[in-house]
């Protein structure tokens, strides 16, 4: 077996927003938890454990599967200063219900925060006006939430739903680096799919996929954020979103 060297990414600065670290921003990953001792988690500030029933247990966030801690670590290596909230809604494998991932949402716009980390959706339309209207609700709080455009070529919600930070797959995207392209009137951010490497297992055996794009482009927001303080009403969203774009922009016009 061929050993992968470690991600030369862990050394490279040569992030967007490059004086940005998400100072002042409070960040929900909604997902299996998170293993707080995990050498790649740069600490947690608390979080919960939504039951299948919907109890709600505070500071009950340990992490059995390690998809949650690997997309937590994607988001911290990016934006190494924001509060971090675990949600968890994943227990034995990575499916919840409707109504728990809901009651997640619903509890990261209750307490404050600024971004929500959705690694996981559905593909099943039913769904759609549940999720437009906590869409609308975030939009007003001033609560930025990602999420995935698609899984598997067919559209995902929440993530394809208008008010959403959509993102979208790109294997070849550095994970240092995001693009932006308009699609049906609005704007996908395209990022890698690829979490952090571990030293020794070549980067196709570690967990990979959309919900690590999902969770750099969620570091980068994260960065984005600090530029924008928070008033009553939150992040203001529209202004956060328009700094990606051009962010994105500038990178590509460098020389």
């Amino acid at each position: 077996m061929t050993l992968q060297a470690p991600s030369k990414f862990d050394e490279d600065h040569s992030l967007l927003f490059p004086l940005q670290e998400g100072r002042n921003v409070r960040v929900a990953v909604i997902d299996s938890g998170v293993n707080p001792r995990h050498p790649h988690i740069n600490g947690i500030a608390g979080g919960v454990s939504i039951g299948e029933g919907g109890e709600i247990e505070p500071d009950s966030y340990s992490d059995v599967l390690g998809h949650g801690t690997a997309v937590m670590a994607a988001i911290q290596e990016k934006a190494r200063e924001p509060e971090y909230f675990a949600v968890k809604l994943f227990h034995s494998t990575l499916r919840t219900h409707i109504d728990r991932l809901i009651q997640a949402i619903e509890w990261a716009i209750d307490q404050r925060m600024d971004v929500v980390n959705l690694s996981l959706g559905t593909r099943n339309s039913d769904h759609a006006a549940r999720f437009e209207a906590v869409i609308a609700r975030a939009h007003r709080e001033g609560v930025l939430l990602v999420a995935a455009r698609e899984a598997e070529g067919q559209p995902c919600f929440p993530g394809s739903l208008p008010g959403i930070f959509s993102v979208g797959l790109d294997w070849d995207c550095p994970r240092n680096r995001y693009r932006c392209e308009p699609v049906d009137g609005g704007i996908v951010f395209y990022a890698s799919g690829y979490p952090r490497s571990l030293p020794g297992l070549p980067r196709e055996r570690n967990l990979h996929g959309i919900s690590f794009a999902v969770a750099n482009m969620t570091g980068f927001i994260a960065r984005a954020c600090e530029s924008f303080p928070r008033v009553d009403a939150g992040r203001p969203v529209e202004l956060v979103r328009a700094a990606l774009v051009a962010e994105a922009a500038s990178s590509l016009a460098a020389p």
